[in-house]
């Protein structure tokens, strides 16, 4: 299907990959009401980690931020199956958590986060302005740095 987000992300160079199955007892997002809910994403690319090891330790701030952006991008492809694959149907991102695999002394979380963050806005506009938790953690899946989750508003068909 092709939209206004569909160009938008055409004219960003940003090409959405099919949406990732889960890989243990979950589902890659649930609809309730005008909500979708949608499982954390990790900076995955034709089916590996793109990015692996902790901010701090050998992975600077920027190459965070990419592990971030690439998160989202899988994001947004679950919420265009969601939307069954019709990405004008966003009313609104409402929030995001980011989890940044980093060193104790790590404190610049919120800097990686606006990889996800910032792709949102470019994306969709004021819509990808959302609320926001941006959390340090020991490890995540795969060993990669960043995990993205979602909430997002749509609109019926």
């Amino acid at each position: 299907m092709s939209g206004r987000i569909e160009a938008r992300l055409a004219d960003l160079g940003v090409t959405l990959p099919d949406a990732a199955a889960p890989v243990a007892n979950y589902v890659p997002f649930v609809r309730t009401g005008a909500l979708v809910v949608v499982s954390g994403q990790i900076p995955v690319v034709d089916g590996a980690p793109a990015f692996t090891g902790l901010l701090g330790d050998g992975l600077t701030v920027e190459q965070g931020q990419a592990a971030a952006r690439q998160c989202a991008i899988n994001l947004v492809a679950q919420i265009r199956a969601a939307c069954d694959g019709d990405l004008d149907r966003v009313a609104r991102v409402v929030r995001l958590g980011v989890f940044v695999a980093a060193t104790a002394t790590f404190t610049d979380h919120a800097k990686v986060a606006n990889g996800a963050s910032d792709l949102m806005v470019e994306v969709f506009g004021d819509a990808g302005r959302h609320a926001r938790a941006a959390v340090g953690c020991a490890s995540l899946p795969l060993g990669v740095p960043v995990e993205v989750e979602g909430l997002v508003q749509v609109a019926d068909a």
